[in-house]
């Protein structure tokens, strides 16, 4: 327990004992405790690997509770609790398929608000619109054969559209045509894109907000005083050794899991209001919807344990048009996660990632969205950017904590009673929540201008252009429906899908403009300074190899001259020795950094 207390405190304090977040820098603060191929004591690793998961906590339970608006499960809560135990398990299994053979860098899987924006368009069309007596909770029945159909039928789809848009994606990783791709998508792309993710949930955010705007706001100003305020101010923790007994440690809670202890306050308080009653408890009231009484026995009713399995609701089905949308969302999926690897490896003291480990990467993160699509989960996965942060607070790179995280997240997904407890969350609660992360995703979309020249008249006219039409172009849509008319129903829902998706007329347009008007490489932002990760990297002793395949998969192709084709393949020249047998050159320094320098030109 002493050198558990003592690796976590050094985690947040330099030698000076001042925290790592202080005006002052120094070599030992920003030097990592652990590399990606380190391994921390058992203790610290299942510490670290709750924390990451923890922080992916916020943003992969709520895609299932805006989700099941468009599902018309508003009422179901134990089939809401059921989706989020389903997309923690699948999240849990990419991260482990990730890091394990695919871009092999510490880097957590979760669901992605890339797809839910366009699944959210797919279930608003006229056919999928949900019966009015499914948004009464006292009409329905949710052990109903009527009520269940409707629901499972609108998920089948989903689900099957989503398995055949994550082709797109392994073709174009294990192809290695991401590569090419990336030549044409910049930050005037990827930024309305992101941007427009969050901006488009400002409805569902606003209507469980306005539900008790007082809880809400207090959620919502929680959040902010715990991650901006206090962020740098250390709680004392309980801790117990041999030699100092029992005393208090300093541990920066605030920094690590700002979102959840809001949620949990605020939850409390909302708990204490309902048990003297100072909610009123009449459905027709307004503030009812804060009381955490309002799902009934739902904890209760669910299994302690749950296994999610691929097709639990059903055999798939297909929409061409929802597929055509969703894959709006996987490419705008795959620019971000090639974003994350390169900052991944920054973070972690790791070479730039090669070509064959990113495009091994996207091909598992498509694998990945398959297996969320088989097992129903009404979503798909990308790479976390929030957990990437974090190996940048903790200076921890350790893809063994990754691991043990993801073994956390498919523990969870397997506790029935875990996700019921989520969905008892008071509606206001959740839209207080709300209001901070689709803001933090809007800015997050913005801040991908900061490489572009912003004081150029193109990128102003291409970003502010491409962000007003994605807002009035939909909305007209919406408001005109029977205006799209083309005589063929199938090219009618495409363009309905694809033009009430605000992140896809976003995306396009700026990916057109970006590329058809005339612009050097540091206007549009396409200059990556990767010598400063190189110099970076080269702090540690790391190479490439650590994105080599594992269980000597990589010794074993290498002798094989056909894989140097093969574009997710890594491969090492060979040269025979006297013996006869073939044998993996090992560069040393001075190669390792002729190999670096060339492959970043």
């Amino acid at each position: 327990m002493q050198q558990m207390d003592e690796q976590v405190q050094h985690q947040c304090e330099g030698k000076d004992g001042k925290p790592r977040g202080s005006t002052s820098i120094s070599e030992d603060r920003d030097k990592l405790i652990y590399g990606v191929t380190d391994t921390p004591s058992w203790y610290l690793c299942i510490f670290l690997a709750i924390q990451h998961y923890l922080t992916a906590f916020g943003a992969t339970f709520s895609i299932p509770l805006i989700l099941s608006e468009g599902l018309c499960l508003q009422h179901d809560s134990l089939t809401q609790s059921h989706l989020i135990n389903s997309i923690f398990f699948v999240s849990g299994l990419c991260t482990l398929l990730q890091v394990t053979f695919g871009v092999r860098l510490p880097i957590l899987q979760g669901g992605t608000f890339s797809l839910l924006t366009p699944a959210m368009a797919m279930l608003s069309m006229p056919e999928w619109e949900c019966p009015a007596w499914t948004q009464n909770a006292t009409l329905v029945n949710t052990s109903s054969p009527v009520f269940i159909e409707v629901w499972q039928s609108r998920l089948r789809t989903l689900q099957g559209s989503i398995m055949v848009a994550s082709l797109l994606q392994m073709v174009v990783g294990f192809s290695g045509l991401i590569g090419f791709l990336m030549r044409f998508i910049g930050p005037l792309t990827i930024a309305p894109t992101i941007t427009l993710i969050g901006l488009s949930l400002y409805e569902s955010a606003g209507v469980k907000a306005g539900s008790h705007w007082g809880i809400s706001t207090m959620t919502t100003l929680l959040i902010i005083l715990f991650s901006q305020y206090l962020r740098h101010i250390p709680a004392p923790v309980p801790v117990y050794n041999k030699t100092k007994k029992f005393h208090t440690s300093k541990f920066y809670i605030f920094q690590r899991i700002p979102i959840l202890l809001g949620i949990v306050v605020s939850w409390l308080f909302c708990y204490l209001l309902t048990i003297t009653d100072v909610l009123p408890s009449n459905p027709a009231k307004y503030g009812y919807l804060a009381r955490t009484d309002v799902k009934g026995n739902v904890v209760n009713d669910a299994s302690w344990f749950t296994f999610p399995y691929p097709g639990q609701w059903g055999m798939p089905a297909v929409s061409l048009a929802g597929v055509l949308g969703l894959m709006a969302g996987i490419m705008c999926s795959m620019a971000e996660s090639v974003g994350d690897y390169h900052a991944c490896a920054k973070l972690s003291g790791a070479p730039p990632p090669p070509k064959h480990a990113i495009n091994r990467g996207i091909g598992v993160e498509g694998i990945g969205t398959l297996l969320a699509g088989a097992f129903g989960t009404g979503n798909g996965t990308t790479s976390f950017s929030e957990n990437v942060a974090v190996l940048g607070i903790t200076k921890v790179g350790s893809r063994a904590v990754i691991l043990l995280s993801g073994v956390c997240m498919i523990l969870m997904g397997m506790l029935g009673k875990i996700g019921a407890i989520f969905t008892t969350i008071p509606t206001p609660v959740v839209g207080g929540m709300f209001m901070v992360m689709f803001g933090v995703i809007t800015a997050a979309g913005i801040s991908n201008l900061q490489s572009t020249d912003m004081n150029s008249s193109r990128t102003i006219f291409i970003f502010g252009f491409s962000m007003f039409s994605a807002l009035s172009i939909p909305n007209w849509i919406m408001k005109n429906p029977g205006f799209l008319q083309t005589g063929f129903k199938e090219l009618d829902q495409v363009l309905h899908i694809l033009l009430t998706t605000h992140m896809f007329v976003g995306g396009f347009l700026g990916f057109f403009l970006d590329n058809t008007i005339p612009g050097t490489k540091r206007e549009r932002g396409l200059v990556w300074d990767k010598m400063e990760h190189l110099e970076d990297s080269s702090k540690t002793l790391a190479t490439d190899e650590l994105y080599d395949l594992p269980f000597g998969i990589t010794s074993f192709f290498s002798t094989q001259s056909w894989v140097r084709y093969v574009p997710f393949c890594p491969w090492r020249s060979q040269r025979t020795r006297s013996t006869g047998c073939l044998s993996i050159l090992r560069p040393n320094v001075e190669d390792v950094t002729v190999l670096l320098s060339s492959s970043l030109q």
